[in-house]
């Protein structure tokens, strides 16, 4: 009977919770009203109050669907976004990164690779077993260098993925994961090749992390050489 309940996806939940909320604090508002009009002013104030709780927990439930909105979901592996290069310079490349329904971002990026970061947010078993899908997010993409004594002196480049949205749902589970017992936000990826001319990669995201797979002849030649 709640088959319907436990395939919904969490975002969806958090969204009815916030409707809910909405619903029953203005309930709650109209009848403290009413209460304190006909000088109920105690019932009037326990409404009140009910009123005010509820609300915070729709804002609450409204703001963690905002954050977990910036996750894609995953069912399984699949291709989440491409890299093209192209050489301005020694050790200086500009990557275009395409990503399904998103604009094409340009990077100047230093080094001899490039690394590109995400966070899975992972469901523990049972929350697997309610329907709930791995999610990620992409947070950076760098440009790092093959010797380590240039990777602490020479230009560092690193390039934010994501924006801010107010209230994050990753560092939420991490604070008060011990009360979320579902899910398992402790989880991060990354995933490095080298760059080169013209070179076109294609980075796929499955409940394991990161993967990037050479598209082109260039770009299987600096894997194949790489040292």
């Amino acid at each position: 009977m709640l088959d319907w309940i436990f395939a919904l996806s969490p975002q969806t939940l958090l969204v009815a919770i916030a409707g809910t909320g909405g619903i029953i604090s203005l309930l709650l508002a109209i009848a403290a009203l009413r209460r304190m009009r006909d000088w109920q002013l105690r019932r009037g104030s326990v409404y009140l109050l009910g009123a005010a709780v509820a609300a915070a927990l729709g804002v609450g439930g409204a703001m963690l669907a905002a954050s977990l909105h910036t996750y894609a979901r995953l069912t399984h592996e699949q291709g989440a976004a491409r890299a093209v290069l192209r050489a301005l310079g020694t050790q200086h490349y500009e990557l275009l990164l395409v990503r399904p329904g998103q604009a094409t971002q340009r990077f100047e990026l230093r080094g001899d690779e490039w690394q590109i970061d995400a966070r899975v947010l992972k469901w523990r078993g049972l929350g697997g077993l309610l329907g709930f899908d791995t999610v990620y997010r992409f947070e950076r993409i760098a440009g790092r260098y093959a010797d380590h004594e240039a990777e602490r002196k020479a230009p560092r480049t690193v390039h934010a993925l994501s924006a801010d949205s107010g209230i994050d749902f990753w560092t939420l589970l991490k604070k008060y994961h011990r009360y979320m017992p579902l899910a398992d936000a402790l989880y991060g990826s990354a995933a490095y090749v080298p760059m080169a001319d013209g070179a076109q990669y294609v980075v796929s995201v499955s409940a394991t992390g990161l993967l990037i797979r050479p598209l082109n002849d260039a770009a299987q030649k600096a894997v194949g050489g790489w040292k």
